[in-house]
C-alpha cells in the first residue's frame, strides 16, 4: 500500500485552516477559507499555491536535446537558455502521454521538465524507456513550488525577490540566488493571471511561504486550494490531464496542434497524429456555458435537439467569476460551432447549453 506524501507546507496549510484532501498521491489542501472567494481573489488580488506535488526531472548532457526533441512534441530547438515552452508527449498511437513545461537552463545540454503529479511514475518510465542517451535525473524532492498568481503577482514577487523580476516575460524565468537558496522564478502558470511559479529548495519552502503571506498582506494575498485552481483554469479553458486529454486524445482535436511541430523535427507519434488530422477529425473540444439552470460535470452526456448523444462533458463547474454554469466538452461535428445550442442531460433532466468563445474570463478581475 503506497504512503500518501507531504508537501514541505503541509503544517502552514493545517495552520491556515486548509482542508486537506488526497490528490495523486499527496496530502494537498482542497480550500481555506471557501472555493468562490479564493477564486474571486485570484481574479482580483493575489493568491498563492502550494505546487509542491508536481514532478521535476533534470535532462543534461551532450544528447539531452536530442533526448527532448524525440520524446516532446514542440520545437526545444528554438529555446534559449531562461526560457520554457509548454509541450506534450506523445504516444505511439499519436495520443498523450502528459502535458508538460520545458525549462532551457542551458541551450542544448541542460533542461528541467516539470509534469503532472499523477503521472510521475508513468512519465519517468516514459522519458527512461526513450532516452537517447541524456542524463536523466529525477529531482521532485529537491524542489518545491509556489505558484504566485494574480494582478498583484508581480509586485508582490518584486518585494520578495527584487524589482528584477518585472524584467521576466510570459514564458521567461531567471535562475537567482537568494535568501531562500537558488530559486527559478519562471513566469508560467495555469490560472490565466499575471504571475510566477517559483522552484525553491525543498526545505526552503516554508520560509518562503511565510514571506510571502507577510509580505503580500496589503496586496490581499491568501493561500488558495486545489478547488480554485481547478475553477480558475476552467475559465480560462487549459487542458487538464484525465479531463480533457490523456492517451487516446489526438493533440489537434484537444487544440493543442499549435504545439505540435512535424514539420520541425519526428518525434514519438508523430506519424499518427499528422495522419488522424489527415483523415480528418469528428470531434472537437469547444467550451460552453448553461443557458438553463443546472451545473455541468465531467461525464455528463450532451444531446442534439433530435435526441442523438453528441459528446461528453470533460470539466464542469458552477464559475465563480460569471455565477452560471459553464463547462468544457468534445463534441462531434458539425455541432461545435460557436453559437450551436445541445443539451446537457443533468441528473436525468436535459438543460439547454450553447457553445461560446474562450476563454470565459479575460484575466485581470474582468
Amino acid at each position: 500500500m503506497s504512503t500518501i506524501k507531504d508537501t514541505p507546507l503541509r503544517s502552514a496549510h493545517e495552520a491556515l485552516g486548509g482542508k486537506m484532501v488526497e490528490f495523486a498521491g499527496w496530502n494537498m489542501p482542497i480550500q481555506y477559507q471557501g472555493l468562490k472567494a479564493e477564486h474571486l481573489n485570484v481574479r482580483k488580488n493575489v493568491g498563492l499555491f502550494d505546487v509542491s506535488h508536481m514532478a521535476e526531472f533534470r535532462v543534461r548532457g551532450d544528447q539531452a536535446l536530442a533526448t527532448l526533441e524525440h520524446l516532446t512534441t514542440n520545437d526545444v530547438q528554438k529555446l534559449e537558455a531562461g526560457q520554457a515552452q509548454y509541450s506534450l508527449f506523445g504516444n505511439h498511437n499519436g495520443g498523450i502521454v502528459d502535458d508538460l513545461i520545458v525549462y532551457c537552463i542551458k541551450k542544448n545540454t541542460d533542461y528541467l521538465l516539470c509534469v503532472n503529479a499523477a503521472n510521475h511514475e508513468k512519465d519517468w518510465n516514459w522519458v527512461q524507456e526513450h532516452n537517447q542517451g541524456a542524463d536523466i535525473t529525477d529531482e521532485s524532492l529537491q524542489w518545491a513550488q509556489i505558484a504566485i498568481q494574480g494582478p498583484h503577482a508581480i509586485a508582490l514577487t518584486s518585494r520578495v525577490f527584487g524589482e528584477r523580476v518585472q524584467d521576466i516575460s510570459p514564458f521567461h524565468f531567471s535562475s537567482l540566488d537568494t535568501s531562500f537558496g537558488k530559486c527559478l522564478i519562471a513566469a508560467t502558470g495555469y490560472t490565466g493571471e499575471a504571475g510566477f511559479e517559483i522552484f525553491v529548495p525543498w526545505d526552503q519552502a516554508p520560509s518562503l511561504w511565510a514571506e510571502l503571506l507577510k509580505k503580500g498582506g496589503d496586496l490581499g494575498a491568501q493561500p488558495i486550494g486545489l478547488g480554485a485552481r481547478d475553477t480558475l483554469r476552467t475559465e480560462m479553458k487549459y487542458s487538464l490531464y484525465g479531463h480533457e486529454i490523456d492517451d487516446t486524445t489526438n493533440p489537434y482535436e484537444a487544440g493543442l496542434g499549435w504545439v505540435v511541430k512535424p514539420k520541425a523535427k519526428d518525434f514519438i507519434g508523430r506519424e499518427a497524429m499528422v495522419n488522424g488530422k489527415a483523415k480528418g477529425l469528428n470531434r472537437k473540444l469547444v467550451g460552453f456555458k448553461m443557458v438553463g439552470k443546472g451545473i455541468p460535470r465531467q461525464g455528463y452526456s450532451l444531446f442534439s435537439f433530435d435526441n442523438q448523444e453528441i459528446g461528453k462533458v470533460t470539466s464542469g463547474t458552477l464559475s465563480p467569476s460569471l455565477e452560471l454554469g459553464i463547462g468544457i466538452a468534445y463534441l462531434d461535428l458539425p455541432h461545435n460551432e460557436i453559437g450551436t445550442e445541445f443539451h446537457v442531460e443533468i441528473r436525468g433532466r436535459r438543460v439547454m447549453a450553447q457553445v461560446v468563445k474562450t476563454p470565459f474570463v479575460q484575466p485581470g478581475g474582468n
